[in-house]
């Protein structure tokens, strides 16, 4: 999972991949709020030209990157002036990661993040790993790499950086099980028919976070949550039975770890992504955080109650994807994606978002597709395949809901 280094002594570089999205926004505050300890070596960003140049003319960095190849002469007019080297596209953001900085957010969505954390992973970085599809297309090979590389994986997803921190306060082999706390949505008391009809506008309503509006998506059909038990799996060396998903509404309780003497070791905090992050800026030590000081006493009780797998079967599918494996969890990723594009297009009802995963997952398997992934490129391939498969089974799928 990990290995003890840090920066001794001076300013840590750091490079953030994804500086303009959710993520992005809030390490940058951090390392904005960190004045002289962080040099930022380099940022990256999808397309957003203006955003990126401002951060990067603000924070001097040395090299900035637009995954839009299109945008390339945009970006260096922006940074005219400035010395800040610039490129465009897919070897521009690997570019990126490789490039000499101690500590890279690796922020980057979708499947197009994996191979820039394999390049700082090879180089042996330490990763604070804030993309699921790291782990979930790739979680053995990526694993695998970041060990031999000598990279440190950090966790800055809220969940697994709380099974992180409790991890701490046993030896593996006392090691019972991890717990995952999920909020349930929107939807958590919702019923299965009002579920099925769910709009965009209700589905992005999250009650606790303030995400981007795929994973906010994720989050109301708890797709999210069964991506972070993968994520999980992959990322602790765990089996599926190892793992347990617990609705917590208040999203104070991020994450809980059983040992054999079970005693069970909480991490709680506000919900504010900066927890994380900075956890994982400042680590193997603690920086000043400005998220809100957590009062129990004001939020006066703290709710648990079992996930529901008939009314999410989402959260089903992912554990029967973690088992069965092989590819699996990347066609169950992909999948989704497809899914929740239609959903925003208009293009199916909420409750056929969970059916278009099912189905893709269940002619996969049936066309023997299963095979483990040895590289960066047979996974990448696998999810281009589970997509084209998606968009196929999508318009019989919509008609079904019909």
């Amino acid at each position: 999972m990990k290995n003890d280094k840090s920066t001794v002594g001076g300013q840590r570089s750091i490079t953030v991949l994804g500086a303009t999205g959710s993520i992005g926004d809030s390490t940058m505050d951090l390392v904005r709020g960190g004045g002289e300890r962080y040099r930022v070596e380099a940022l990256t960003a999808h397309s957003n030209v203006e955003a990126l140049a401002k951060l990067s003319r603000e924070f001097n960095v040395r090299f900035a990157a637009i995954a839009d190849p299109t945008r390339l002469g945009e970006l260096k007019d922006a940074l005219s002036g400035t010395g800040i080297e610039c490129g465009a596209g897919e070897s521009a953001i690997i570019e990126a990661a490789a490039r000499p900085a101690d500590w890279l957010m690796a922020a980057v969505s979708g499947a197009a993040g994996l191979k820039p954390a394999l390049a700082a992973a090879d180089r042996g970085a330490t990763i604070a790993l804030a993309n699921k599809e790291c782990l979930v297309c790739a979680g053995d090979l990526f694993m695998q790499r970041a060990v031999r590389g000598g990279a440190c994986i950090l966790p800055a997803d809220s969940e697994h950086n709380a099974l992180f921190q409790a991890l701490s306060s046993g030896n593996r082999d006392e090691l019972t099980r991890v717990i995952i706390t999920a909020s349930g949505g929107p939807f958590r008391t919702w019923s299965a028919a009002d579920i099925e009809q769910a709009t965009l506008e209700q589905a992005l309503k999250h009650p606790n976070w303030s995400m981007g509006q795929k994973i906010t998506i994720d989050s109301a059909s708890m797709m999210n949550k069964g991506l972070e038990v993968i994520e999980a799996a992959y990322l602790f060396a765990l089996e599926p039975d190892q793992i347990d998903v617990l609705v917590h509404p208040q999203s104070i309780v991020h994450g809980l770890v059983e040992f054999s003497d079970r005693s069970v070791v909480a991490q709680l905090g506000a919900p504010d992504m900066r927890t994380p992050i900075a956890h994982c800026l400042g680590w193997p030590d603690r920086i000043s955080g400005p998220a809100e000081r957590l009062d129990l006493a004001k939020i006066g009780q703290l709710t648990f109650e079992a996930p529901d797998f008939t009314r999410f079967p989402g959260l089903r599918l992912a554990f029967e994807a973690l088992r069965t494996g092989h590819g699996a969890t990347t066609v169950f990723n992909a999948a989704n994606e497809v899914a929740v594009a239609a959903f925003i297009a208009k293009k199916i009802r909420f409750g056929a978002i969970a059916r278009l995963v099912e189905a893709t997952l269940e002619q996969w398997a049936r066309a023997g597709n299963l095979a483990p992934l040895e590289s960066a490129d047979e996974a990448i391939a696998v999810d281009h395949s589970a997509r084209n498969l998606a968009a196929t089974l999508l318009p019989q799928i919509a008609a079904k809901a019909s």
